[in-house]
């Protein structure tokens, strides 16, 4: 994809990423390293929850919707972080073998008025599983540097 700036973003522009699966084995090695609850790390304990069986943390699923949208190169050259998220839901959960995409659309887009060198977008997120259901959403707000001049 070609390098974009904030200025060549359009309400309403969406994007879409490829998918990324997880494994069993990432779903533990997350869950041990950073959110170490029952339905994430052990599979007998899991079973007897409302979950009926292991399922992805939700900052997980928000990490790999992050890299998997990052990989489309829409904001690959543009990027200056983000101060957060708005409205994060997690909806469904995620389970081994989940095959997960993002789909991103601009809600809105508005230049700095005390740095004339970036600009902020709103964007709506939301994150499907293999068979379209929606598995979480939320609003980043992006922070993209502009073109010179």
């Amino acid at each position: 994809m070609q390098d974009r700036f904030f200025d060549d973003f359009q309400v309403g522009e969406r994007f879409v990423s490829r998918g990324i699966t997880l494994s069993e084995s990432q779903i533990l090695d997350f869950g041990l390293l950073y959110d170490p609850q029952p339905f994430h790390i052990d599979k007998e304990a899991a079973a007897d929850t409302p979950y009926g069986g292991l399922i992805a943390s939700g900052f997980q699923t928000l990490a790999i919707t992050f890299r998997a949208f990052y990989d489309t190169g829409v904001i690959k050259h543009c990027s200056l972080g983000s101060p957060g998220f708005d409205e994060l839901r997690w909806l469904k959960p995620v389970r081994p073998g989940d095959t997960l995409h993002t789909e991103a659309t601009v809600k809105s887009k508005r230049a700095s008025k005390s740095q004339p060198d970036r600009g902020i977008l709103h964007m709506a997120y939301e994150v499907k599983n293999q068979i379209g259901d929606v598995v979480m959403t939320f609003i980043a707000i992006q922070i993209l540097r502009r073109r010179a001049g």
